[in-house]
C-alpha cells in the first residue's frame, strides 16, 4: 500500500471518527433537546390541567353567586312588591278580611281583590338574606350589598293584586258568576270604608236578580247611598251619569281642572261624591246606549263616575281594568300581566251588614264639618285686608266646592240668621267672626257681642280664669243678658252714639260714606262694626218703654249704619224670634242678607224652602232678602271646637296692639266688685270736695259705669234705699259710704251709722270698722244723734266738715213722734248745712209715713233706689202721673235722681265683699 494510499485511508479514517464524534455529539444535543421538550410539555401540560381546574373552580363559584344573587334578588323585589302594594292599598283598601275595618283615607287608594301568586324561589339563609333597597334591580351579580336586617321568617311575602276604581277608571269583571259577584261585593266594601261616609254613591242595575246581587246592600238605601235602577231604566241610567259628567266638567272643573283627581290635590277639598254604577247584566244595548256607555268609560273617572261591570261586554280601553274570576289558581287581572291570581273570598256577611248600617247612620246624621283652617289665610298672612269698602270671608265650600264668600258693605249692610237649637247657630257665628278675624286688623274691624237667654257663647271672646287671651277685635262681649233687656238698649244707644259721631265727621269732611270718610280722614279711628245680638228677640219681647226704643233704634241703625260701616248681625233659634221683626217691614228690609240653618223657619222668602232639607253643618246663604235664585248652601267648619278656636284667639291675641285691652265683660249672673270700678278707682281724697258723690252700683251699660248721687249743698240731697232684701239694701249703702269716705282726707268729713235691724247688723258693722273714726248708733242712743243733726240742719250757718248718716232701717226708728220729727227736720233742711241721710227703708210706703203720711211732699228724697218695690208703689217719688215700669229683679235695682234723670235707671248693686 503506498502512502498515498495509506494517507487517504488515514484522512478518511479521520473524516469518519470526526464525522463520528458530530454525530454523537449531535445526538447528545438532540437528546438534550428532547429531554427540555419533554419537560416543557410537562409543564405546559400541568399548567394547562392547573388553569382547567382553577377555571372551574371560579366557574363554580359565581354559578353559586348568581344563584344567591338571584334568589336575594327575587325575595327583594317580592318584598318591595308588597311594600308598594301596602302602600298603594292602606288600611281599608287591602286589610284581609278577618281584621278588617272602615279607615277613610285622604285620597282614593288601589282595591285588593285576592293576592298574586309570584314565581317560587328558594329564600335566602337569614344570614345572608337583605331586605330589599329602593332599587333592587340596580345592583349586579357579585355587587356587594350593604349590611342590612335579615328577614323575620323564611316564608315568601304576600303581594295583594290590586284593582284601580275610585279617581282612576273602571273594572270589568268577566268568569265565574259567583266568584265575579262576590269580587264585586268586596270592591263595593272596600271602595266605601276607604272614603268618608257618604262620599261613595251606588247605583246598582241588576236585571236577572232584581238587586238581589247587591242585597247585602240594603242597609245604605235607607241613607240615600245606594238607588236601584229597574230592568227598564238603563237608558236613563247612563243618560243621568252623562248628564252628571257634562255638568262636573261646566261647573266644577270648568276648564281650570282636568279631574276631581286633580282639584282635590290642589285644593284639599273633594266637592262631590263619587258615583259607582254596578251593572250586573243587560240585554243587547242598542246605538244609543252603547254610545253613552262608551262616553262613560272614556270621560266618566275624571269627573267621579266609575262603572263596576259584569255580564256586559266591553272593550279594552284606557283607564279599564278585567278581571277574569275563576277558582284556584286560575283567576287574571289584566294589569297583573301573566302573573295568576289567587281571589279573596267575599266579605263576610256580618261585616258588610255591620259595616253598611254604620256608613248609613254616619249619613244620616249628616256630613263631619270641615276645620276651621279652612276659612283662615296662612300662618303669618292675617290683617292683610282693608275695611275701608266691605267685609268679606269665606264661610265654607259649597256642593260644587268652590267657596262661598260673604260680604257686608253698603249691600247687604245687615244679617238675619235663623236656626232651631242643635242645628249649628252658634258655630255659624264662631265661624263668620273667625273668618273675619284673621283677615282685618283690630284697626280695621271691632265686634260687639250680646247673647240673650241665659247664653254664654260670646264668653270665649273675653279674658277668663283658665285663659287670660281674647279675641282683639271685640270691644263688648254681653253673656248671661235673659233678664237684663236694658244691656240690649244701652248697646243700641252706644251704636246710635258712635253713628251720630261718625255722621258729625262725615259732614265735616263733605263725604257720605266710610270709605270716603277713611280717604278723607286717615289719622282718624273708623274701623268698621259688627254688632251682634243673639236671641235678639227677648230685646223687642213685650210692649214697654224698652221695646219700643229698641225698635226705633234699629230702625235708625238699620237704615244710616250701612253707609257708616255699622252692621248689625241678628240671631234667633226659633220662629218667634224672625217674627218679633215680621210686623215691622221698615226694619227687616234692610236685613238682605239671610243666613238660615237645617229646619229654619220664615228667615227665606215665603216660598224658600232651601232650608228644609239642609243636612248638619251646612247653611243657606241669600245675599238678595231670601229670594230662592240666590240660595248659595255652604258647608261649614267646626268652629265651636275649643282647641282650635283657642289656636286661633292665641295667634291673633300675641299679634294685637300694646295699647289695646281687653274687651268689656258683661255677666249677668256676676255680681260686680266696687274695687273693681273703674270710677271708685279714679276717686281721690281731698280737704274739702264741693260736691261729694255717692257710688251706687253698677249701670247695666256697654261701659262700666257706676250709678252715682251727687251730694251737693241743695234741698233734697239726701238718698232712700227701698226694700225688704237686707243683703242688697246693706250693699249700696256700704257702696255709697265707702265711695264718700275715699273722697275726704281724714277728719274731712263725719260719718255716723245708725243700725235699727238685727238682720243688718253684721253688715252695718263691717262698714263701721272700714271707715275711720265713725260714729256707731243704735236704738239705744239714736236719739242723741237725732237731736244733734236736727240742731246741725236748722243752725244759721252750715257744718265746717259735711256729715252724711246713714240709717239701717229707718222706718224702725225708735222715740215716736218727736223722733220722727227730727228726722223729717235733717232730711228736708240737712243738706243746704252739708248734712245728708242715706237710708234704708224696708217699704215705699214706710218711707212716705217717714216724711209726714201721703199728703207730704216727697221732694226732701232726691234720689232714690227701689230693690224689691213695685214700680207701681214708686209713684209718688216719679215725675208726672205715671209710675216706672219695674217689676223686682234679684240683685237689681232702679236708681232715679230727680236732679239729673229723666227716667229711673237699673242698676246692679256692688256685691258685699
Amino acid at each position: 500500500m503506498s502512502e498515498s494510499t495509506k494517507q487517504r485511508v488515514m484522512e478518511i479514517r479521520a473524516g469518519l471518527s470526526h464525522a463520528l464524534g458530530a454525530a454523537q455529539t449531535a445526538l447528545e444535543h438532540a437528546q438534550q433537546a428532547a429531554a427540555a421538550a419533554d419537560e416543557r410539555r410537562r409543564r405546559v401540560t400541568d399548567a394547562v390541567t392547573g388553569r382547567r381546574r382553577k377555571l372551574s373552580a371560579a366557574r363554580d363559584e359565581r354559578i353559586a353567586d348568581i344563584v344567591t344573587w338571584h334568589d336575594t334578588e327575587l325575595a327583594a323585589l317580592a318584598g318591595a312588591a308588597a311594600a308598594a302594594a301596602d302602600r298603594a292599598a292602606p288600611g281599608a283598601a287591602g286589610e284581609p278580611w278577618h281584621s278588617w275595618e272602615v279607615t277613610p283615607l285622604a285620597k282614593a287608594a288601589e282595591l285588593r281583590i285576592g293576592r298574586l301568586l309570584l314565581p317560587e324561589a328558594p329564600h335566602p339563609h337569614p344570614e345572608r338574606a337583605q331586605r330589599a333597597e329602593p332599587s333592587p334591580w340596580a345592583t349586579a351579580p357579585g355587587t356587594p350589598r350593604e349590611p342590612a336586617e335579615p328577614l323575620p321568617d323564611d316564608s315568601p311575602p304576600e303581594v295583594p293584586a290590586l284593582v284601580p276604581l275610585l279617581d282612576h277608571g273602571h273594572v270589568v269583571v268577566g268568569g265565574d258568576d259567583r266568584l265575579a259577584d262576590e269580587l264585586v261585593a268586596g270592591l263595593l266594601l272596600r271602595a266605601l270604608g276607604t272614603s268618608a261616609p257618604g262620599m261613595v254613591q251606588i247605583v246598582g242595575y241588576d236585571p236577572e236578580h232584581l238587586g238581589g246581587g247587591l242585597a247585602g246592600f240594603a242597609p245604605l238605601a235607607t241613607a240615600g247611598v245606594l238607588t236601584f235602577a229597574g230592568p227598564s231604566e238603563l237608558p236613563a241610567l247612563l243618560e243621568d251619569m252623562v248628564g252628571h259628567v257634562r255638568r262636573i266638567n261646566e261647573k266644577v272643573l270648568a276648564g281650570e281642572y282636568a279631574s276631581l283627581r286633580e282639584l282635590h290635590a290642589v285644593t284639599k277639598r273633594r266637592p262631590e261624591p263619587w258615583r259607582v254604577a254596578v251593572l250586573l247584566g243587560a240585554p243587547e244595548l242598542s246605538r244609543h246606549e252603547r254610545s253613552q256607555l262608551d262616553r262613560l268609560l272614556r270621560t266618566g273617572a275624571a269627573c267621579g263616575v266609575h262603572l263596576v261591570i259584569h255580564g256586559l261586554v266591553v272593550e279594552p280601553g284606557p283607564g279599564i281594568e278585567f278581571v277574569h274570576a275563576a277558582p284556584g289558581d286560575d283567576a287574571r287581572v289584566a294589569g297583573a300581566g301573566d302573573l295568576p291570581v289567587r281571589l279573596d273570598p267575599g266579605p263576610p256577611p256580618v261585616v258588610l251588614t255591620a259595616t253598611c248600617r254604620q256608613i248609613a247612620e254616619a249619613v244620616a246624621a249628616g256630613p263631619a264639618p270641615v276645620a276651621l283652617e279652612s276659612l283662615l289665610p296662612e300662618a303669618g298672612q292675617e290683617w292683610q285686608e282693608s275695611a275701608a269698602a266691605a267685609l268679606t270671608a269665606p264661610l265654607g265650600d259649597s256642593p260644587q266646592g268652590s267657596t262661598v264668600r260673604v260680604t257686608l258693605s253698603d249691600y247687604p249692610p245687615h244679617a238675619l240668621i235663623a236656626g232651631p237649637s242643635g242645628t249649628g247657630k252658634t258655630n255659624f257665628i264662631y265661624a263668620w267672626l273667625g273668618a273675619l278675624a284673621a283677615r282685618y286688623s283690630p284697626a280695621e274691624l271691632a265686634f260687639y257681642l250680646l247673647d240673650f237667654k241665659e247664653g254664654v257663647s260670646f264668653a270665649r271672646f273675653a279674658p277668663g280664669r283658665r285663659d287670660p287671651s281674647w279675641m282683639p277685635h271685640v270691644r263688648l262681649v254681653g253673656v248671661n243678658v235673659n233678664t237684663d233687656r236694658e244691656f240690649g238698649l244701652a248697646l243700641l244707644r252706644f251704636l246710635g252714639g258712635e253713628l251720630r259721631r261718625r255722621a258729625d265727621a262725615a259732614k265735616q269732611h263733605e263725604v257720605t260714606n266710610l270709605a270716603e270718610l277713611r280717604a278723607e280722614d286717615p289719622e282718624g279711628s273708623w274701623p268698621r262694626i259688627v254688632a251682634v245680638v243673639d236671641e235678639f228677640q227677648v230685646l223687642l219681647a213685650g210692649r214697654d218703654a224698652v221695646a219700643a226704643e229698641a225698635v226705633d233704634l234699629l230702625e235708625d241703625l238699620a237704615r244710616r249704619g250701612r253707609s257708616q260701616g255699622i252692621h248689625l248681625v241678628l240671631a234667633s233659634q226659633d220662629v218667634s224670634g224672625i217674627e218679633a221683626l215680621w210686623g215691622r217691614p221698615a226694619l227687616v228690609a234692610q236685613f238682605s242678607l239671610r243666613i238660615a240653618l237645617p229646619k229654619a223657619r220664615r228667615v227665606l222668602a215665603e216660598q224658600n224652602n232651601a232650608a228644609d232639607t239642609l243636612p248638619r253643618y251646612h247653611a243657606v246663604v241669600n245675599a238678595d232678602s231670601g229670594a230662592a235664585s240666590a240660595n248659595q248652601v255652604v258647608r261649614v267648619p267646626a268652629a265651636g271646637d275649643r282647641d282650635q278656636w283657642s289656636a286661633l284667639q292665641h295667634r291673633l291675641w300675641r299679634r294685637r296692639p300694646a295699647e289695646l285691652g281687653p274687651p268689656r265683660l258683661f255677666d249677668g249672673d256676676v255680681v260686680p266688685r266696687l274695687a273693681e270700678s273703674p270710677d271708685f278707682r279714679a276717686l281721690r281724697a281731698s280737704e274739702a270736695p264741693a260736691a261729694p258723690i255717692a257710688l251706687l252700683g253698677e249701670t247695666i251699660d256697654v261701659t262700666a259705669r257706676s250709678a252715682r248721687t251727687v251730694l251737693r249743698r241743695a234741698p233734697g240731697r239726701n238718698l232712700a234705699v227701698l226694700g225688704t232684701r237686707v243683703d242688697e239694701a246693706c250693699a249700696v249703702l256700704a257702696t255709697a259710704a265707702r265711695s264718700l269716705a275715699a273722697q275726704f282726707e281724714p277728719d274731712g268729713a263725719r260719718f255716723s251709722v245708725v243700725c235699727l235691724d238685727q238682720d243688718a247688723q253684721a253688715a252695718a258693722e263691717a262698714l263701721h270698722a272700714r271707715i275711720p273714726e265713725c260714729g256707731w248708733y243704735d236704738s239705744e242712743n239714736v236719739d242723741w244723734l237725732l237731736e244733734d243733726a236736727a240742731a246741725e240742719a236748722t243752725a244759721a250757718w252750715p257744718a265746717d266738715r259735711p256729715h252724711f248718716i246713714l240709717i239701717y232701717a229707718a222706718d224702725a226708728l225708735p222715740g215716736g213722734k218727736a223722733a220722727a220729727d227730727q228726722l223729717r227736720t235733717v232730711l228736708r233742711q240737712g243738706p243746704e248745712r252739708r248734712l245728708h241721710v242715706l237710708g234704708w227703708w224696708r217699704g215705699a210706703g214706710l218711707l212716705r209715713d217717714s216724711l209726714g203720711g201721703q199728703a207730704s211732699r216727697t221732694d226732701p228724697i232726691g234720689a232714690w233706689v227701689a230693690l224689691d218695690v213695685h214700680g207701681s208703689e214708686l209713684a209718688p217719688f216719679y215725675p208726672g202721673a205715671g209710675a216706672p215700669n219695674w217689676y223686682p229683679r234679684p240683685w237689681r235695682a232702679l236708681h232715679f235722681d230727680r236732679s239729673v234723670h229723666r227716667g229711673a235707671e237699673v242698676i246692679i248693686p256692688y256685691g258685699t265683699s
